[in-house]
């Protein structure tokens, strides 16, 4: 308690971080496996400096992941602290959540008071898609406090006139780039524009500035891509999704232009990919990004889901998620409340290339209430229909949008003042939060290709402007002398109404108290703001008009924190995590209409989620044990067709485990002339094939793979190994020796 104690802490500062470190970290320890995908990988880094360094998916540096590997070296790192788990994993995130807080209140304060900065700092705490996102080892949490920290640096070079700080910000800003891409760049408008307005200099030093500062963001950016696209393919792994085997394909394709155009294809063999719907199913056409009407039952799957069996079936996923509180390591599953959903996928094992999102998510859900999905496939991703009102429409409209009326009220008082001869650090500012706000909304309004937890982009923006905005209109509100001090009360009417508009889908699932309870506090609220403002007894009781016009902001904060706590209450999945009363149902259709019963489908009841990406298979003791006493020097103890299937034993027991396919099906890390070398090198014999699941297995160059294991390997008789491990999971073993 030292800490409170201390000149010049501010104890409400310390009780939102608090906030803060619950709503991001409560309750992970259950999560067995986090994002599998991501996990698998860290997994594999822990156990080379070479796996590390490329961020590779399987011990052997055949693939890397989709995206760079910043993140995971911070994640990979934070498991060699404290072992592998899946809290291990999440905790940077966690941390990166609560750090973000803490920099929006830092950069607040300054220039629009400590009230601001609280009120900015809680607004940020309590963003939904910050608090489902920052629960997961997904990549997003990091790359914000990355663009905050980097935020900072910009505000303090141009206070200081230090070139370093402006340096040290576009550098940060190349880091992020190396956490997720071009992503990193929607930024860059705001810096540069927030630098040529708030720097104190002559156009010619901020001309140099900028040339100096942006050479450094490129070299930064560019470093890791560069050095691995310099090293031949032979030594180092396949550039996972990338389609060309190359980083700066991945970087402004698939994690780049991609995802505005909504095209999951990589441009490698082999992906063909959807990109305008549902993949066909059982000989259904694509969708067009609409869920059909399965009339209470759901289409077989063409026996590709999952693990599947020796003749190819299996259920939904070929794995059922943990039941109840206690993990299994048979079940890979994850305990009600972090990831019951599994992976939100449409069933492996789809011809064509992209067969999802790739690393960061899958299939979360299959389109907005109506049971109608978005265009450009966006309705695959639960990410609603492209168009002007896309952040408001249902599917998006709970994870970031609940307090842009009042930002569009605060930013207008803050402008109002604006003059050529009167252009303050509060307007630049402000612009510098807009800047920042409106690519990032105007790119998601249109993209045809991310998920809802990307809408973190949103939230320190519009935490900012909440706070200095409501600083502003509460400034004109006290004064009460133009039009300007009407604000307050609009401002808080109309965000009520949007919260409403919010909450009201979901009355069935969490009660009509919540939006009826919302619309009455906002309305009384507006009452008492505006009764007031017109009294004149009451001009000279500041403490009554700030009390009201506090409590008027609080009010509506209630709706967003009560979303940013269901994640805990309602679980969430680590793979696609959104905010929401449907956060931990099967593809994130809480509130959808026109859908099957989900419990009268126990495949998918039981595994929590379609297609179960992100639901390991768990280990079979049986044949772990099998493959260590029948080891004979390889260096491997067996491959896998999958990340699924051979996560297990990598994160759980540290084995070493080569995993034939990346995360889709324009991967190609092996040929069957490289993996007859690798076999004759006596580094494995045993290879475990599955049907379907996760990783791409029908695509590419991955029935070559089988084909080759098929014909040259012996099968292992299923007794010797499987033990009681359900059948359906099991795979078939092959061994392969060549001389």
């Amino acid at each position: 308690m030292k800490i409170l104690k201390r000149p010049g802490t501010d104890v409400v500062l310390v009780m939102i971080m608090l906030l803060a470190a619950v709503l991001y970290g409560y309750g992970i320890w259950n999560d067995q496996y986090a994002n599998t995908y991501y996990t698998t990988a860290v997994g594999s880094m822990l156990q080379s400096f070479h796996n590390f360094f490329f961020a590779s998916l399987d011990s052997a540096g055949s693939v890397t992941v989709d995206k760079p590997p910043v993140t995971f070296w911070l994640q990979t790192l934070s498991a060699l602290v404290f072992g592998l788990h899946g809290w291990s994993v999440i905790l940077p995130q966690v941390l990166g959540g609560v750090g973000s807080v803490l920099l929006v209140y830092l950069l607040v304060k300054p220039t629009f008071g400590r009230a601001a900065a609280r009120l900015a700092a809680l607004v940020m705490a309590a963003t939904p898609v910050a608090a489902a996102v920052s629960r997961t080892n997904n990549i997003d949490a990091l790359l914000v406090f990355t663009l905050l920290l980097a935020a900072w640096f910009l505000f303090r070079g141009t206070r200081t006139h230090r070139p370093g700080s402006l340096l040290a910000a576009f550098g940060l800003i190349g880091v992020a780039f190396n956490e997720k891409m071009l992503q990193a760049y929607m930024v860059l408008p705001a810096f540069y524009l927030f630098y040529l307005l708030a720097a104190q200099v002559n156009w010619k030093k901020k001309t140099g500035t900028l040339a100096a500062c942006t050479a450094v963001l490129l070299a930064v950016s560019l470093s890791w891509a560069v050095i691995v696209d310099s090293i031949p393919a032979d030594k180092r792994p396949y550039i996972g999704s990338s389609g060309t085997n190359s980083v700066l394909n991945l970087a402004f394709g698939y994690n780049g232009v991609s995802r505005l155009t909504g095209d999951r294809s990589t441009g490698g063999a082999g992906s063909g990919g959807f990109s305008g719907g549902m993949p066909g199913m059982n000989g259904m056409n694509g969708m067009n990004g609409e869920m059909p009407d399965f009339s209470g039952e759901f289409p077989p799957m063409d026996g590709t889901g999952g693990q599947g069996g020796a003749d190819g079936q299996g259920t939904m996923n070929g794995r059922d998620s943990a039941a109840g509180d206690n993990q299994s390591r048979d079940s890979g599953g994850t305990a009600p409340g972090q990831d019951g959903r599994g992976g939100g996928m449409v069933p492996g094992g789809q011809d064509g290339g992209r067969r999802g999102e790739g690393a960061d998510g899958g299939f979360g859900g299959f389109g907005s209430p109506n049971g109608r999905g978005g265009m450009n496939g966006g309705g695959m991703f639960n990410t609603g229909t492209a168009g002007p009102l896309r952040l408001f429409q249902q599917e998006l409209s709970g994870q970031a949008s609940w307090l842009l009326p009042f930002v569009l009220f605060g930013s207008i008082g803050i402008l109002a003042s604006l003059r050529r001869r009167s252009f303050t650090r509060q307007h630049k500012e402000a612009i510098f939060w807009l800047a920042w706000l409106v690519p990032v909304m105007g790119f998601f309004s249109i993209a045809g290709f991310f998920h809802q937890y990307y809408l973190i982009m949103m939230a320190p923006p519009v935490a900012a402007l909440a706070g200095a905005g409501w600083s502003q209109l509460w400034s004109y509100y006290k004064e009460r002398q133009t039009w300007l001090s009407w604000l307050l009360p609009a401002a808080v009417l109309a965000t009520t109404v949007l919260e409403v508009y919010i909450i009201r889908p979901y009355n069935d699932t969490i009660g009509s108290g919540w939006s009826v309870g919302i619309l009455a506090a906002g309305i009384a609220m507006t009452v008492v703001l505006i009764i007031l403002r017109l009294l004149k007894a009451v001009r000279t009781k500041h403490s009554w008009l700030h009390a009201a016009a506090v409590t008027g902001f609080l009010v509506l904060l209630i709706g967003p924190l009560y979303w940013a706590f269901t994640p805990i209450v309602y679980g969430n999945n680590s793979m696609t995590p959104a905010a929401g009363p449907d956060s931990g149902s099967p593809f994130g259709m809480g509130a959808m209409g026109n859908m099957p019963n989900i419990a009268n489908m126990p495949d998918i009841a039981n595994m929590g989620g379609m297609g179960g990406r992100n639901n390991a298979a768990g280990i079979n003791e049986s044949l772990l044990t099998y493959l260590k006493e029948h080891n004979t020097g390889e260096k491997y103890l067996f491959a896998a067709m999958d990340y699924g299937t051979a996560g297990p034993y990598i994160i759980d027991e540290g084995e070493q485990v080569v995993i034939l396919n990346g995360f889709n099906a324009s991967d190609t890390p092996y040929t069957p002339a490289t993996l007859k070398e690798l076999v004759e090198s006596g580094q494995v014999k045993y290879f475990l094939v599955t049907s379907g699941g996760m990783g791409g297995m029908r695509g590419g160059g991955s029935s070559e793979i089988t084909e080759w294991i098929t014909a040259n390997g012996t099968e292992v008789p299923a007794a010797d190994w499987q033990g009681t491990q359900n059948s359906g999971n099991a795979g078939t073993l092959y061994e392969i020796t060549l001389n």
